[in-house]
């Protein structure tokens, strides 16, 4: 009898065990998609396997994008691939990739860009992005997060790196704005 009330007593303490990390850890329990994120700059060359793909990618990365120098300043862009290599098939129609400005502390929502999948089976993406000027700033540091169904997959810091537009400091009216009339 007693063996019984101990079993009973076991069994439910293992049981609320296991609610509450189920609770504690949502991720991990709707599948622990993971992804490893990588930002190049460089030409991917074709005909690369998933694997060579990812190894051409890691070892071209870049923790600083470097701005288009072909037009002025406030038209200038940052352009990169974006390759990101899940843990297992996305199982989706897409994933989101969100730009956060984190310079200055806390996480500052800039823009989204949301990539389509056209197979569900594969694993890595590679996604042309353009940062483009006023909506980014030159000489800040950025967060990029992969989402699947709202879950953060992989987050990626980098800084943009680009010429600030110069000011000349004078301010000049002409007589129209400055209400004087000529002699």
């Amino acid at each position: 009898m007693r063996v019984r009330k101990l079993g009973w007593l076991l069994t439910a303490f293992a049981s609320s065990l296991m609610a509450v990390a189920l609770f504690v850890h949502p991720v991990e329990a709707g599948g622990g998609l993971k992804a490893q994120v990588y930002l190049t700059q460089a030409k991917i060359p074709g005909g690369l396997s998933e694997k060579g793909l990812i190894g051409f990618a890691r070892s071209n990365s870049m923790k600083y994008l470097h701005e288009s120098t072909d037009e002025e300043v406030k038209k200038r862009k940052w352009k990169a691939n974006l390759v990101v290599s899940f843990s297992k098939p996305v199982d989706d129609m897409e994933f989101q990739v969100l730009f956060y400005d984190i310079q200055d502390g806390p996480r500052r929502f800039i823009e989204d860009m949301s990539t389509m999948v056209n197979n569900r089976n594969n694993k890595t993406f590679v996604q042309p992005v353009t940062l483009s000027r006023p909506t980014f700033k030159p000489n800040r540091q950025l967060e990029l997060v992969v989402t699947v169904k709202r879950q953060e997959c992989a987050t990626l810091k980098f800084g943009v790196l680009g010429e600030e537009i110069k000011r000349s400091g004078q301010v000049s009216f002409s007589d129209d704005e400055t209400g004087s009339k000529k002699k």
